[in-house]
């Protein structure tokens, strides 16, 4: 059937070719019919959460990590809920091992049905006039350059895949609308690096919906609303476990997933689709 559009975006751009797809692996189609599950930073937090919610759901989760311990364990905890999941080395923030895993994956599944770019960071220096180049780097090279890296490595694979689901863990505070409406519960805020990182993957997660738009792939972006994790001291009203909701949903989304949208399940937002 024909793809939906994005809405309120303008006339698709030229399609890029830093994204190539190879022939499904006859080796390794088929092998396995389980939906096979990629989570960056899921050794804990929300990144768990979703890893967990994901197996719950009958898929296969890699969980990725760059701490093996942490991600072992994780896995395990995963495992003896009866679910299905197993620990794959990740740093977003070293190619060689986004290259690494995805050989592995193909060698082992021929393709990846879902991809939730989780893994990131949170720094302040305080007033924006104060932020470190330092932090700016640290701050996007896992928020942004991260996501490229990953995404594009497996991208491939994402494309072997009957209709493959791409989830990016944005945050509010890289909506600009959001952050410069004075109702906005953040209006006090200064986003700082980490809201102009979450506002550069915003801006991602539209072009990689262009680029899909013509395939059964979905990019959409999600924010789990404001959750008590280690980034922010624990603090917040919602749990990791809420904050992983609408990163499942979308995950598992058929075929009528949206593409290209902001989403949200916090009550406390004003709605469900978010403003960029």
């Amino acid at each position: 059937m024909p793809e939906p559009a994005i809405s309120n975006q303008g006339p698709p751009i030229p399609v890029s070719r830093g994204l190539w797809s190879f022939p499904r692996n006859p080796n390794t189609m088929g092998r396995m019919a389980t939906t096979i599950a990629l989570v960056t930073g899921a050794n804990k937090g929300i990144g768990f959460e979703i890893a967990r919610g994901l197996a719950a759901k009958g898929a296969h989760v890699l969980v990725g990590a760059r701490d093996a311990d942490r991600g072992r364990a994780a896995a395990a905890t995963i495992t003896s809920e009866g679910g299905s999941a197993e620990f794959v080395e990740l740093d977003v923030t070293r190619p060689d091992t986004a290259a690494a895993l995805a050989e592995d994956v193909d060698r082992r599944f021929g393709r990846l049905d879902i991809l939730v770019n989780n893994a990131g960071v949170f720094a302040d220096d305080g007033d924006t006039t104060d932020i470190r180049l330092s932090t700016m780097e640290h701050v996007f090279a896992v928020n942004v350059f991260g996501v490229v890296t990953v995404t594009n490595a497996l991208a491939p694979l994402l494309r072997a895949a009957d209709a493959a689901r791409i989830v990016n863990v944005s945050s509010e505070l890289g909506s600009a609308t959001h952050m410069s409406d004075p109702t906005s519960l953040y209006t006090a805020m200064q986003p700082g690096a980490y809201g102009a990182s979450k506002a550069a993957l915003n801006l991602l997660t539209v072009s990689y919906a262009k680029q899909f738009q013509d395939t059964p792939i979905r990019v959409n972006a999600i924010s789990p609303g404001y959750c008590a994790t280690d980034m922010n001291g624990h603090v917040g009203p919602r749990s990791a476990v809420d904050g992983a909701g609408i990163a499942v949903e979308l995950a598992l989304a058929g075929a009528d997933a949206p593409q290209g949208t902001f989403r949200t399940d916090d009550p406390l937002a004003a709605g469900t689709v978010l403003p960029w």
